[in-house]
């Protein structure tokens, strides 16, 4: 089912939550919303399932203006961060809940149920209640009621959020494929550029409520369209700073210097605007150097994440292993040119 929000804004007062949005979101792919808390992914979802209206605007679904119409007489199945699950009910009562609702035969919800509790691996806890569970228990008993129901339009906000690792990580490769052949509208919202990469799909990028690009998620990532796109799309955040182009020559300050792709070198003189991406700036191999004074040093599981001042800029390096420096240490960073994003004054990328 194809969901379109035509110039949708939503205010709260004199608070505009969302500013002008039109997206086209369209079923067999993950639609993915990614931004920062109070970006308005979440607002954006309420919109989508008629908890909340449009200030100005239309929701359309299946062609049919649907901006008025109550959630109870759309299909919509929703799970949030916080698990909801009704507490007097048992895991598999919870599950059956949409069924026993469309009427399904006995036979057909046992089936289902079962289906998804041994998806979910919950199928030792399907008599217990609610308050029996874990966190991460409860949250994927409330995933499998939504995924049973088979809505139209399945909109889950950062669903994965309380989940152990090992289990996030397989549902993150089973999500996909579940929903794959349904025909519905999936709608996922993240704080997280991997976990966008990792499900695929189509992203749109969040900013205090305004949507600043839309597009494939691995087009989003490998040429975001300003600047801006790079940075929300970036974790750990991607390294930026001013460049002076002198001909086919780039220079930072008086760091590095290094020639520029052709394109950008027929461009006229003047300061653009670069960025890295941290696993591109490496502690040592080959490749255009930079000095720096290292700020803030920490391993992240097999990665060692190194923050240095290069000039006025702080950067940061994303290096696989396990690399020791010390706070105030002056070091040798190294990256490969190739991997160098332009903007110009707009601060829209420069396409090479």
């Amino acid at each position: 089912m194809t969901i379109e929000l035509r110039d949708v804004t939503f205010r709260v007062g004199a608070e505009t939550h969302i500013y002008e949005t039109s997206l086209i979101l369209e079923p067999g792919g993950f639609n993915i919303l990614i931004g920062t808390t109070l970006s308005g992914k979440t607002t954006l979802m309420r919109l989508m399932a008629g908890l909340e209206k449009p200030t100005t605007g239309e929701i359309w679904a299946k062609g049919s203006n649907v901006t008025g119409a109550a959630v109870q007489k759309r299909s919509v199945a929703m799970v949030y961060q916080a698990f909801i699950n009704y507490p007097s009910f048992t895991v598999y009562d919870n599950i059956a809940s949409p069924l026993k609702v469309a009427g399904l035969s006995k036979k057909q919800i046992d089936e289902q149920v079962h289906r998804f509790a041994d998806l979910l691996q919950l199928t030792p806890m399907l008599d217990r209640l609610p308050r029996e569970l874990s966190g991460g228990q409860q949250q994927r008993t409330a995933l499998a009621r939504a995924l049973v129901k088979g809505a139209d339009l399945v909109l889950l906000d950062e669903p994965l959020a309380n989940l152990d690792y090992k289990l996030r990580e397989e549902l993150r490769d089973e999500l996909p494929k579940l929903f794959a052949d349904t025909g519905a509208t999936v709608v996922y919202a993240t704080t997280e550029p991997l976990e966008a990469l990792m499900l695929g799909g189509h992203t749109a990028i969040l900013k205090q409520g305004r949507v600043v690009q839309f597009d494939r998620t691995s087009s989003n990532y490998r040429k975001p369209a300003t600047l801006e796109s790079a940075e929300e799309f970036s974790d750990p955040p991607i390294n930026t700073a001013s460049i002076e182009k002198q001909g086919d020559q780039a220079y930072l300050g008086e760091t590095a210097s290094w020639k520029v792709p052709e394109k950008l070198a027929g461009l006229p003189d003047g300061n653009y605007k670069m960025a890295l991406r941290p696993h591109h700036l490496l502690s040592e191999g080959e490749g255009i150097k930079v000095d720096g004074v290292v700020q803030i040093a920490e391993i992240s599981g097999s990665d060692s994440i190194i923050r240095i001042k290069i000039n006025e800029n702080i950067w940061v390096s994303q290096t696989s292993g396990i690399h020791s420096f010390e706070f105030g240490e002056k070091a040798t960073f190294v990256f490969n040119a190739k991997h160098c994003l332009y903007f110009g004054g707009d601060d829209r990328l420069i396409e090479l």
